[in-house]
């Protein structure tokens, strides 16, 4: 479903302004300031238009957190399902996860930006920390399999090598920038990780 679809409007305000665009700028404010720091009042000036134009297409702040938000969740819970369909081995479905999830945030990277510093300050924020859990816990569920196959290291408690290796996925936001052909980037990430969690003490 497109962000048009979910808010059932395809209207367009200002000639160069429809939601698509009020959403990406929006979130760039978001990122660039903070949810809370970042009025309307803000988000109209940086447009160059009125609030009205912007309640054409929204509600208000709140609808556009939910926009951004939802638009990271809906990718990284893809390719959580995607990795739970698959067939073989939990390590395999772990890479698949990895590798699916940086090239979501590689590709939608001001929305994971502004899913990631989500600290549960309002109902909308707190309903991404919700979904974001389900996240959490397929990884942990794909991790704890791939340690009873014995493809991974059984010295590590598998919630803590989640979310170290989460924690690493997710630092990219801080300091990665695309620049087009992004597999280089992925490839390096699953390497790095799957290097380090293997248990190669039966190969």
């Amino acid at each position: 479903m497109t962000t048009t679809q979910r808010t059932g409007s395809g209207r367009r305000g200002r000639p160069g302004y429809d939601l698509e665009s009020l959403l990406s700028i929006a979130v760039d404010l978001f990122n660039e300031r903070g949810y809370d720091g970042t009025s309307m009042e803000d988000l109209a000036r940086r447009l160059g238009i009125t609030k009205s134009a912007i309640y054409h297409h929204v509600s208000g702040k709140q609808e556009l957190l939910r926009l951004g938000v939802d638009r990271a969740l809906d990718g990284l819970l893809g390719v959580a399902d995607e990795a739970a369909a698959l067939q073989g081995r939990a390590i395999d479905r772990l890479d698949h996860l990895v590798r699916g999830s940086v090239a979501v945030l590689v590709d939608q990277l001001p929305f994971v930006t502004l899913l990631l510093r989500v600290r549960g300050n309002t109902d909308v924020e707190r309903d991404a920390l919700a979904r974001r859990r389900r996240f959490d816990r397929t990884v942990a569920d794909l991790v704890a399999q791939a340690e009873r196959d014995g493809d991974v290291r059984p010295d590590v408690d598998p919630a803590l090598t989640a979310r170290l290796l989460f924690g690493m996925v997710n630092s990219l936001v801080e300091w990665y920038r695309p620049r087009g052909d992004d597999t280089h980037i992925i490839d390096a990430v699953a390497s790095v990780a799957f290097h380090g969690i293997r248990d190669t003490t039966n190969r």
